[in-house]
């Protein structure tokens, strides 16, 4: 079993720190939560990096809301259901349809700039939307200008104190409460922080998949650390691949936004045949797990690493004004997507699952919030609709300091946590391999295609890593592997337990979705193993 604390310790040793609330993460869920909270308490927000480094930062194609007045939010909630594939919680959809716009309104309001056309706040469409209901910035850099617009009012609040480059290694629970957590400062030295909620606001999981489009900091750390303390994880299975990553020799593995296809881009082989028609009527619109699992059988078919995006058909104006950072990106490796083919292929791109929570954004453990990738609200279901993230992580955070205002005080006496499993060997193989084997695991045998063997195989590779947790951690890198490892096991598990293909967990011993048998949640829960929970609209 994987263990509840990951390193030893004894708080009475440690130098305690106050506060009224605990952010833990900076993306746009942190960012906005700390921000609300800010109002009338006290925060800390914790980034193991800097304030601008998060999965919200590279977000390109916009924010999901019903702005247009031929949409409206029964649209979108039927998009967002029919994307989500019967496990969405129809309660959780119906909050984020029908508070998205005002969520959006505040962003606007703490100085977001969203793109306009003819002074009106420009729409476009994306992937299994029916309407043109998605905001831009700078037409494609999204993600980039709310983290600014958030960063810039989270530097200069009074009641916002921000701790870079430090980590949280484990949360600490007292009486079935959660109290605070176990941090660690950038010289090594520790500190329990105390606090009367904990948020955490710590992004997904793409760096556990050897090609992703996530940043070095997406490493499942908030989900690894709510299992370790008890909190109930849902839903590991679902891993969005976005189906488009720049796939070029020499060039990371660049998000092409799925707004390019909104705007008119086909896909082709590479013979230069366009092949959406074979596989969905919605063709390049399809939701996004029909469209990767499509590019990856094209591939195998012609033989092929990629298939390719063109967008040559439309104007090189709209597109270099439409698409300023893709394009520029695209040119700094030869690439001129205006007359040049996208070599595009799919890419580790979202976590579905995560840390069960309510309507109010709070887990099974009393004082513990989630928001964002982190969170399972019930809103993503088995497959996000594209947009629809950061318009969660504003709706959620707002719940979530509402609900913080009604906690009772946190009762402050001496906390008498520790761990003394007397680990002193430090690891033997450097991280540096264990994260890249870490990752051809997944890829191999967790991706977007699987079946028994395969899983099976993975998961006894996965457990050949399993000493990590009895070794004397002390860096970063060390937990953070202990972290990816410990989510890599909670996808396969579940991926594993579950017989059918459903949304973005595509099994090819069980190819068709079994409502009858599978329209059910598996939570993962540390003492008890995979619980089984029905669906909210079973």
């Amino acid at each position: 079993m994987i263990p509840q604390y990951l390193v030893d310790f004894d708080l009475s040793g440690l130098p305690t720190v106050q506060t009224d609330c605990i952010v833990i993460g900076s993306g746009i869920a942190g960012l906005f939560t700390a921000i609300k909270a800010s109002e009338d308490r006290k925060v800390i927000m914790i980034t193991k990096k800097t304030l601008m480094e998060s999965n919200t930062r590279y977000a390109q194609g916009g924010i999901a809301a019903v702005f247009a007045e031929d949409d409206s939010p029964a649209y979108h909630r039927q998009d967002t259901l029919m994307a989500g594939a019967g496990l969405n919680s129809s309660a959780a959809v119906d909050v984020l349809v029908n508070e998205g716009p005002e969520g959006v309104r505040e962003l606007i309001r703490l100085g977001t700039l969203f793109d306009k056309e003819n002074g009106v706040i420009a729409l476009t469409q994306e992937g299994a939307h029916s309407h043109r209901r998605i905001l831009h910035a700078n037409g494609d850099a999204t993600g980039y200008e709310i983290v600014r617009a958030l960063a810039e009012q989270v530097a200069e609040h009074k009641n916002i104190e921000v701790w870079d480059e430090h980590f949280v290694i484990d949360l600490i629970t007292d009486g079935g409460e959660c109290v605070g957590a176990l941090v660690q400062r950038p010289g090594g030295g520790r500190l329990f922080l105390q606090a009367d909620a904990t948020i955490l606001c710590s992004g997904g999981a793409g760096q556990l998949y050897r090609y992703t489009t996530n940043p070095e900091v997406a490493t499942g750390d908030g989900v690894a650390i709510a299992y370790r303390a008890g909190a109930h994880i849902r839903d590991m299975e679902f891993i969005q691949f976005h189906p488009t990553a720049l796939s070029y020799p020499g060039a990371p593995r660049f998000l092409i936004s799925e707004a390019v296809r909104g705007e008119g881009a086909v896909l082709r082989n590479i013979n230069g045949e366009r092949f959406m028609e074979r596989y969905h009527e919605l063709l390049e619109l399809a939701p996004r797990d029909i469209v990767a699992r499509a590019i990856v059988s094209e591939m195998e078919q012609t033989k092929s690493t990629f298939v390719y995006l063109d967008i040559t058909h439309e104007s090189a104006e709209m597109v270099r004004h439409r698409f300023p950072t893709i394009y520029q990106t695209c040119m700094s490796y030869g690439l001129d997507i205006t007359s040049d083919w996208i070599p595009v292929a799919p890419a580790a791109h979202y976590m579905m699952g995560g840390i069960k929570t309510d309507l109010n954004g709070e887990s099974n453990i009393a004082r513990l919030f989630a928001c964002g990738e982190v969170s399972s609200t019930g809103v993503q279901g088995a497959n996000r609709l594209a947009s629809n993230s950061l318009s969660e992580a504003v709706v959620f955070g707002r719940r979530i300091v509402e609900r913080i205002r009604q906690l009772p005080p946190l009762d402050r006496s001496v906390v008498a946590a520790g761990c003394d499993e007397g680990r002193v060997e430090s690891p033997t193989q450097a991280i540096v391999e264990r994260r890249l084997k870490l990752q051809k695991v997944m890829v191999r045998y967790a991706g977007l295609r699987r079946n028994e063997e395969m899983l099976s195989k993975g998961l006894d590779e996965l457990k050949r890593q399993l000493p990590i947790f009895h070794s004397a951690l002390t860096k970063r890198e060390e937990y953070e592997f202990a972290n990816m490892l410990t989510c890599c096991l909670l996808i396969t598990e579940a991926a594993l337990a579950r017989h059918e293909s459903r949304g973005a967990h595509y099994r090819e011993d069980y190819p068709q979705r079994n409502d009858a048998e599978w329209q059910k949640h598996l939570l993962l829960i540390r003492e008890l193993g995979i619980v089984e929970e029905l669906s909210d609209d079973v």
